[in-house]
């Protein structure tokens, strides 16, 4: 189980939980399917799926936790389509043109209608929890997937005092300075890729890739007051991805010198080779976010 995005949490108390108590909390809120009128339903699922049923999957003192999530589908454009039908049908019925609240009462009347009718599809979130050095990352792409995860293991537990990573140095000042002086420290390599954005609201944006970044236009852009708001790099050969100015992690991929030590374990089942893949990432983060942190000047307390 490979992180493909970081969504990164500082915790902030202890995590005293052992796995065997995370576990029976998670119990309360365990997957089921979409009722028929449910648009949604969110719930704990076994990490290691058929493998086994343990809601948390501990390695190392690292805790997995895997939410699933299951949402009906309803198109869009089937919708508005049958809504314009049933709303033009009432109105020449009626012979008058219907409220704003009347044609939202309609809409939630078809979505109701529709619901039991449509497709479903699910997808998982995984998680980790560091109790050791006071992290939750969550593989997830978009803000949303995240705060889903959060929200979830908060209502389960009855709070959960986590917050995004912050730092002391803005992401965008200190990623807008390496691209401006093309000074950066040692251990990381600005790759071929960024997203730039002016500062005022509705500013333009610009995005370049597979572009040599220290080109005179790149640097430009920066001159007329642009600022970096996405950034490629790599880290010491290890692992190479896209910083945003959030401090989210995206497009991860771990390199080389990682793989390589993967495919020295040998091993027999897939529960084996998830163990493995679980200690040697969960290991290589431990480092990384420290290093993550200094990069940007240290991390923001207050």
């Amino acid at each position: 189980m490979w992180f493909k995005n970081l969504s990164i949490f500082r915790l902030t108390e202890a995590f005293t939980l052992t796995s065997e108590e995370l576990d029976q909390k998670l119990e309360a809120l365990i997957f089921r399917p979409c009722g028929s009128h449910e648009e949604f339903t969110l719930g704990w699922t076994a990490p290691l799926g058929k493998a086994s049923q343990s809601l948390v999957h501990s390695t190392n003192g690292y805790m997995m936790l895997c939410v699933k999530k299951e949402e009906r589908v309803l198109p869009a454009s089937v919708l508005n389509e049958m809504l314009q039908e049933k709303i033009a049908e009432k109105e020449e019925l009626q012979a008058r043109k219907l409220s704003k609240k009347e044609r939202t009462e309609l809409k939630d009347e078809l979505i109701f209608d529709l619901l039991p009718r449509a497709f479903t599809f699910s997808r998982k979130i995984y998680a980790y929890i560091d109790p050791q050095g006071g992290w939750l990352i969550v593989n997830a792409a978009s803000a949303k997937s995240a705060e889903d995860f959060v929200s979830l293991l908060r209502k389960s537990l009855g709070s959960l005092p986590a917050v995004p990573l912050s730092t002391v140095d803005k992401p965008i000042a200190t990623m807008t300075q390496w691209l401006l002086n093309n000074k950066i420290a040692d251990d990381v390599t600005i790759e071929d890729e960024c997203e730039l954005r002016s500062p005022e609201e509705a500013g333009g944006i610009v995005r370049c890739k597979r572009h040599d970044l220290a080109l005179p236009e790149i640097i430009n852009h920066l001159d007329t007051g642009k600022e970096v708001i996405k950034l490629a790099v790599n880290w010491a050969e290890r692992m190479s991805f896209i910083v945003d100015e959030n401090l989210s992690i995206k497009r991860l991929r771990f390199l080389d010198l990682i793989q390589d030590q993967v495919a020295d374990i040998e091993t027999d089942d897939e529960a084996a080779q998830f163990d493995v893949d679980f200690s040697i990432m969960t290991a290589e983060l431990a480092t990384f976010l420290p290093r993550l942190i200094e990069l940007f000047g240290g991390e923001n307390m207050a």
